[in-house]
């Protein structure tokens, strides 16, 4: 049985992401209040697996996320791409007419703005999860609450589904990262089986430093699919730069980086996998 830290609690969309990357396989969560409770268990147990999300396609990326993985020393081992989908959920006994007010994280009911914007009577709160505020809205017998969160944690909670699908951008994918101990990286996904992987560096602060850098990969026919940038602390105008290519030879790929590598300060690989899959 494979054991995953998560943030949040079960029926959240970090659970989904988990069974959903690890198929029909029997797995023994961690629900852990922050990302960085994720890490602490990891550090604790080196046979922990990590599942952090990393990114969305409304919200952007989770900045302090790539903080923590870098400052951790654990590798990236494979993602996975999940459509984000929410439903409205209440006790059994209420309905529409019943609910005042609407918990979720503040990513989520970012995501359903025009869904709240039609029911001005309900007040908005803030909650730190989507599933977290179904299971306080049931343990606290809550009524005239609501929460929106996945679907999946309506029977878990003993709550109603008063609407499916209330999220404003159908396209709506979160990015999970499945991350490991450096130890176990090559039995859950071997490099040369890879054809992604994710890096950081920061450079030399000189005129045509990052060009120099895709120049390279260009030259090597290595895609790059997300580049981003955060302030280094304490030093004014200077860079980290994450950066995601794929690549179908592994060969060419390691090439490229032995090339790059000269041109950068602080290089690291976080991470050679496989390239997720979107699922719903």
């Amino acid at each position: 049985m494979r054991k995953v830290a998560i943030q949040g609690i079960v029926g959240s969309y970090h659970d989904i992401a988990a069974h959903k990357y690890f198929g029909g396989e029997e797995i023994e969560l961690v629900c852990c209040d922050t990302f960085e409770d994720v890490f602490k268990e990891m550090h604790q147990d080196s046979n922990t697996i990590g599942m952090i999300a990393i990114e969305n396609t409304i919200a952007g990326s989770l900045l302090h996320n790539y903080e923590l993985l870098r400052d951790s020393g654990m590798s990236i081992v494979g993602e996975h791409k999940l459509r984000i989908s929410h439903s409205i959920l209440c006790l059994p006994d209420d309905d529409w007419s019943d609910i005042k007010e609407v918990n979720s994280h503040p990513v989520a009911l970012m995501q359903c703005r025009e869904f709240l914007h039609r029911h001005p009577e309900m007040k908005i709160v803030e909650g730190r999860d989507t599933a977290g505020s179904a299971e306080e809205i049931s343990r606290k017998q809550l009524h005239g609450h609501a929460a929106i969160c996945s679907k999946f944690a309506a029977p878990l909670y003993g709550m109603k589904i008063l609407e499916e699908g209330i999220e404003t951008n159908k396209h709506n994918f979160t990015r999970f990262l499945v991350i490991s101990d450096p130890w176990q990286a090559d039995s859950l996904c071997r490099p040369n089986k890879s054809n992604k992987a994710s890096i950081v560096f920061s450079l030399p602060h000189s005129e045509g430093s990052l060009s120099q850098v895709l120049s390279i990969f260009s030259f090597y026919r290595i895609n790059l699919t997300k580049i981003q940038s955060l302030p280094i602390i304490g030093r004014e105008w200077e860079y980290m730069f994450y950066v995601d290519v794929t690549y179908d030879d592994y060969t060419r790929y390691r090439q490229s980086i032995d090339a790059t590598r000269p041109l950068t300060k602080q290089f690291k690989i976080l991470g050679e996998y496989q390239d997720g899959k979107s699922t719903l």
